[in-house]
Protein backbone atom coordinates (compact mmCIF):
# COMPACT_ATOMS: atom_id res chain seq x y z
CA UNK A 1 0.00 0.00 0.00
CA UNK A 2 1.31 3.45 -0.93
CA UNK A 3 2.27 6.07 1.61
CA UNK A 4 -0.68 7.90 3.22
CA UNK A 5 0.90 11.21 2.21
CA UNK A 6 1.03 10.27 -1.49
CA UNK A 7 -2.73 10.02 -2.07
CA UNK A 8 -4.98 13.00 -2.80
CA UNK A 9 -7.39 12.40 0.07
CA UNK A 10 -6.74 10.67 3.38
CA UNK A 11 -9.33 9.46 5.86
CA UNK A 12 -9.00 7.47 9.04
CA UNK A 13 -10.30 6.17 12.33
CA UNK A 14 -9.27 7.29 15.81
CA UNK A 15 -9.86 5.16 18.88
CA UNK A 16 -8.12 2.76 21.22
CA UNK A 17 -7.81 -0.14 20.65
CA UNK A 18 -8.69 -0.68 16.98
CA UNK A 19 -8.01 -4.38 16.37
CA UNK A 20 -11.76 -5.02 16.07
CA UNK A 21 -12.44 -2.46 13.34
CA UNK A 22 -13.49 -3.32 9.76
CA UNK A 23 -13.71 0.30 8.59
CA UNK A 24 -10.26 0.41 7.02
CA UNK A 25 -10.97 -2.62 4.82
CA UNK A 26 -14.41 -1.30 3.85
CA UNK A 27 -13.22 2.14 2.76
CA UNK A 28 -10.05 1.01 0.99
CA UNK A 29 -12.03 -1.59 -0.98
CA UNK A 30 -14.48 1.17 -1.92
CA UNK A 31 -11.70 3.53 -3.05
CA UNK A 32 -10.03 0.83 -5.16
CA UNK A 33 -13.29 -0.34 -6.74
CA UNK A 34 -14.38 3.20 -7.63
CA UNK A 35 -10.96 4.48 -8.72
CA UNK A 36 -10.81 7.12 -5.99
CA UNK A 37 -7.36 8.50 -5.16
CA UNK A 38 -7.79 8.09 -1.42
CA UNK A 39 -6.72 5.93 1.49
CA UNK A 40 -8.15 5.08 4.91
CA UNK A 41 -5.92 4.15 7.82
CA UNK A 42 -6.31 3.43 11.53
CA UNK A 43 -4.89 5.96 13.97
CA UNK A 44 -4.68 4.02 17.22
CA UNK A 45 -3.91 6.80 19.68
CA UNK A 46 -3.73 6.24 23.42
CA UNK A 47 -4.75 9.82 24.23
CA UNK A 48 -6.66 12.55 22.41
CA UNK A 49 -3.87 14.96 23.24
CA UNK A 50 -2.19 13.50 20.14
CA UNK A 51 -5.05 14.54 17.84
CA UNK A 52 -3.81 18.06 16.90
CA UNK A 53 -0.36 16.65 16.08
CA UNK A 54 -1.93 13.87 14.01
CA UNK A 55 -3.97 16.33 11.95
CA UNK A 56 -0.97 18.58 11.42
CA UNK A 57 1.11 15.63 10.22
CA UNK A 58 -1.23 14.80 7.31
CA UNK A 59 -2.05 17.83 5.11
CA UNK A 60 -4.24 15.58 2.91
CA UNK A 61 -6.41 14.38 5.83
CA UNK A 62 -10.04 15.20 4.99
CA UNK A 63 -11.96 13.40 7.67
CA UNK A 64 -11.99 10.98 10.58
CA UNK A 65 -14.29 8.45 12.13
CA UNK A 66 -14.29 8.32 15.92
CA UNK A 67 -14.86 5.19 17.99
CA UNK A 68 -14.56 4.20 21.64
CA UNK A 69 -13.46 5.63 23.94
CA UNK A 70 -13.38 9.04 22.26
CA UNK A 71 -16.90 9.76 20.95
CA UNK A 72 -17.65 12.14 23.82
CA UNK A 73 -14.14 13.15 24.86
CA UNK A 74 -13.28 14.48 21.37
CA UNK A 75 -15.86 17.30 21.56
CA UNK A 76 -13.56 19.92 23.19
CA UNK A 77 -11.16 19.52 20.25
CA UNK A 78 -13.83 20.53 17.71
CA UNK A 79 -14.82 23.95 16.40
CA UNK A 80 -18.45 23.10 15.68
CA UNK A 81 -21.00 20.25 15.63
CA UNK A 82 -24.15 19.42 13.70
CA UNK A 83 -27.52 19.29 15.46
CA UNK A 84 -27.53 15.51 16.04
CA UNK A 85 -24.06 15.49 17.56
CA UNK A 86 -24.85 18.49 19.76
CA UNK A 87 -28.12 16.98 20.99
CA UNK A 88 -26.62 13.57 21.69
CA UNK A 89 -23.32 14.82 23.09
CA UNK A 90 -21.27 12.38 21.01
CA UNK A 91 -19.36 12.51 17.72
CA UNK A 92 -18.33 9.67 15.42
CA UNK A 93 -17.47 11.66 12.28
CA UNK A 94 -15.12 14.64 11.98
CA UNK A 95 -14.85 16.71 8.80
CA UNK A 96 -11.60 18.61 8.33
CA UNK A 97 -12.54 21.83 6.54
CA UNK A 98 -9.44 23.29 4.92
CA UNK A 99 -8.50 26.59 3.36
CA UNK A 100 -8.58 25.86 -0.40
CA UNK A 101 -5.57 28.09 -1.01
CA UNK A 102 -3.23 27.11 1.83
CA UNK A 103 -4.57 23.69 2.79
CA UNK A 104 -4.62 24.68 6.46
CA UNK A 105 -7.44 23.33 8.63
CA UNK A 106 -9.81 26.17 9.39
CA UNK A 107 -12.53 24.13 11.10
CA UNK A 108 -13.02 20.69 12.64
CA UNK A 109 -16.73 19.91 12.46
CA UNK A 110 -18.28 17.03 14.41
CA UNK A 111 -21.18 14.90 13.18
CA UNK A 112 -23.03 11.82 14.40
CA UNK A 113 -23.91 9.20 11.78
CA UNK A 114 -24.73 6.52 14.38
CA UNK A 115 -28.26 7.92 14.69
CA UNK A 116 -28.93 7.50 10.97
CA UNK A 117 -27.21 4.12 10.74
CA UNK A 118 -28.94 2.57 13.74
CA UNK A 119 -32.31 4.14 12.96
CA UNK A 120 -32.44 2.78 9.43
CA UNK A 121 -31.70 -0.75 10.62
CA UNK A 122 -34.38 -0.59 13.32
CA UNK A 123 -36.98 0.31 10.70
CA UNK A 124 -36.63 -3.17 9.23
CA UNK A 125 -37.20 -4.92 12.56
CA UNK A 126 -40.55 -5.98 14.09
CA UNK A 127 -40.48 -3.16 16.64
CA UNK A 128 -43.60 -0.98 16.58
CA UNK A 129 -43.95 2.65 17.71
CA UNK A 130 -45.22 2.71 21.27
CA UNK A 131 -43.13 -0.29 22.27
CA UNK A 132 -40.34 -0.23 24.83
CA UNK A 133 -36.60 -0.86 24.63
CA UNK A 134 -33.79 -1.47 27.08
CA UNK A 135 -30.46 -0.01 26.00
CA UNK A 136 -27.39 -1.42 27.71
CA UNK A 137 -24.79 1.29 28.23
CA UNK A 138 -24.67 5.04 28.80
CA UNK A 139 -21.87 6.16 26.47
CA UNK A 140 -21.94 7.92 23.12
CA UNK A 141 -23.26 4.91 21.20
CA UNK A 142 -26.08 4.42 23.71
CA UNK A 143 -27.01 8.10 23.41
CA UNK A 144 -27.29 7.78 19.63
CA UNK A 145 -29.40 4.63 19.94
CA UNK A 146 -31.69 6.33 22.45
CA UNK A 147 -32.18 9.35 20.17
CA UNK A 148 -33.00 7.15 17.17
CA UNK A 149 -35.52 5.08 19.14
CA UNK A 150 -37.25 8.04 20.77
CA UNK A 151 -37.65 9.69 17.36
CA UNK A 152 -39.53 6.54 16.29
CA UNK A 153 -41.91 6.63 19.26
CA UNK A 154 -40.12 3.89 21.20
CA UNK A 155 -39.69 4.40 24.95
CA UNK A 156 -36.14 3.79 26.22
CA UNK A 157 -34.83 2.53 29.55
CA UNK A 158 -31.05 2.81 29.96
CA UNK A 159 -29.19 0.10 31.88
CA UNK A 160 -25.70 0.41 33.34
CA UNK A 161 -23.40 -1.01 35.97
CA UNK A 162 -23.79 2.25 37.90
CA UNK A 163 -27.04 3.59 39.29
CA UNK A 164 -28.28 7.06 38.37
CA UNK A 165 -31.59 8.91 38.36
CA UNK A 166 -32.63 7.68 34.91
CA UNK A 167 -30.62 4.46 34.74
CA UNK A 168 -31.26 0.95 36.03
CA UNK A 169 -28.46 -1.31 37.19
CA UNK A 170 -28.43 -4.87 35.89
CA UNK A 171 -29.26 -6.32 39.31
CA UNK A 172 -32.59 -4.47 39.33
CA UNK A 173 -33.89 -6.07 36.12
CA UNK A 174 -36.81 -8.40 36.73
CA UNK A 175 -38.62 -10.87 34.49
CA UNK A 176 -41.57 -8.46 34.32
CA UNK A 177 -39.32 -5.61 33.17
CA UNK A 178 -37.84 -7.74 30.39
CA UNK A 179 -41.34 -8.83 29.37
CA UNK A 180 -42.32 -5.16 29.01
CA UNK A 181 -39.29 -4.27 26.88
CA UNK A 182 -39.35 -6.28 23.66
CA UNK A 183 -36.20 -4.68 22.17
CA UNK A 184 -32.86 -5.10 23.98
CA UNK A 185 -29.84 -3.25 22.54
CA UNK A 186 -26.26 -3.80 23.67
CA UNK A 187 -24.56 -0.43 23.13
CA UNK A 188 -21.53 -1.32 25.26
CA UNK A 189 -18.20 -2.65 23.92
CA UNK A 190 -18.48 -5.74 26.14
CA UNK A 191 -18.01 -8.83 24.01
CA UNK A 192 -16.19 -7.31 21.05
CA UNK A 193 -13.03 -8.87 19.64
CA UNK A 194 -10.71 -9.97 21.20
CA UNK A 195 -12.79 -10.31 24.42
CA UNK A 196 -15.33 -12.61 22.78
CA UNK A 197 -15.97 -14.63 25.95
CA UNK A 198 -17.46 -11.61 27.74
CA UNK A 199 -21.09 -10.52 27.92
CA UNK A 200 -23.04 -7.72 29.63
CA UNK A 201 -24.63 -9.08 32.86
CA UNK A 202 -28.11 -8.91 31.37
CA UNK A 203 -30.48 -11.71 32.52
CA UNK A 204 -30.90 -13.43 29.14
CA UNK A 205 -32.85 -16.22 30.87
CA UNK A 206 -35.86 -13.86 30.88
CA UNK A 207 -35.87 -13.46 27.09
CA UNK A 208 -38.53 -15.07 24.90
CA UNK A 209 -39.21 -15.59 21.16
CA UNK A 210 -41.13 -12.29 21.29
CA UNK A 211 -37.91 -10.35 21.93
CA UNK A 212 -35.50 -8.70 19.49
CA UNK A 213 -31.88 -8.47 20.69
CA UNK A 214 -29.54 -6.13 18.85
CA UNK A 215 -25.79 -5.91 19.49
CA UNK A 216 -23.94 -2.93 17.99
CA UNK A 217 -20.82 -5.09 17.92
CA UNK A 218 -20.04 -6.61 14.52
CA UNK A 219 -16.78 -8.40 15.35
CA UNK A 220 -17.40 -11.19 16.25
CA UNK A 221 -20.41 -11.71 14.02
CA UNK A 222 -22.27 -13.39 16.87
CA UNK A 223 -21.37 -12.14 20.32
CA UNK A 224 -21.90 -14.13 23.49
CA UNK A 225 -24.87 -11.85 24.23
CA UNK A 226 -26.50 -12.76 20.90
CA UNK A 227 -25.75 -16.45 21.40
CA UNK A 228 -27.49 -16.40 24.78
CA UNK A 229 -30.43 -14.46 23.34
CA UNK A 230 -30.79 -16.88 20.43
CA UNK A 231 -30.79 -19.82 22.83
CA UNK A 232 -33.98 -18.34 24.36
CA UNK A 233 -35.59 -18.04 20.94
CA UNK A 234 -35.13 -14.28 20.58
CA UNK A 235 -34.55 -12.68 17.19
CA UNK A 236 -30.97 -11.36 16.97
CA UNK A 237 -29.11 -8.79 14.89
CA UNK A 238 -25.50 -7.60 14.96
CA UNK A 239 -24.05 -4.20 14.11
CA UNK A 240 -22.65 -4.88 10.63
CA UNK A 241 -25.51 -3.26 8.71
CA UNK A 242 -25.33 -0.24 11.00
CA UNK A 243 -21.58 0.00 10.34
CA UNK A 244 -22.11 0.01 6.59
CA UNK A 245 -24.88 2.60 6.74
CA UNK A 246 -22.96 4.95 9.00
CA UNK A 247 -19.83 4.49 6.85
CA UNK A 248 -21.81 5.55 3.78
CA UNK A 249 -23.11 8.57 5.68
CA UNK A 250 -19.57 9.41 6.84
CA UNK A 251 -18.30 9.55 3.26
CA UNK A 252 -21.23 11.74 2.25
CA UNK A 253 -20.33 14.15 5.06
CA UNK A 254 -16.65 14.26 4.09
CA UNK A 255 -17.28 14.90 0.40
CA UNK A 256 -20.37 17.15 0.40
Amino acid sequence: MKSPLSCKHLYGLIGYPLAHSFSRMYFNNKFEAEGIDAQYINFEIETLELLPQLIASYPNLQGLNVTAPYKEAVIPYLDSMDDDARQIGAVNVIKCIRNPRTGDVIELRGHNSDVVGFGQTVDSLPVAPGSRAMVLGTGGAAAAVKAALISRGIDVQLVSRRKSEHTLVYEEITRAMVANHKLIVNATPVGKYPDVDQCPPFPCRFLTPQHVCYDLIYNPEETLFLKQAASQGAMTKNGLEMLLLQAFDSYQIWTE
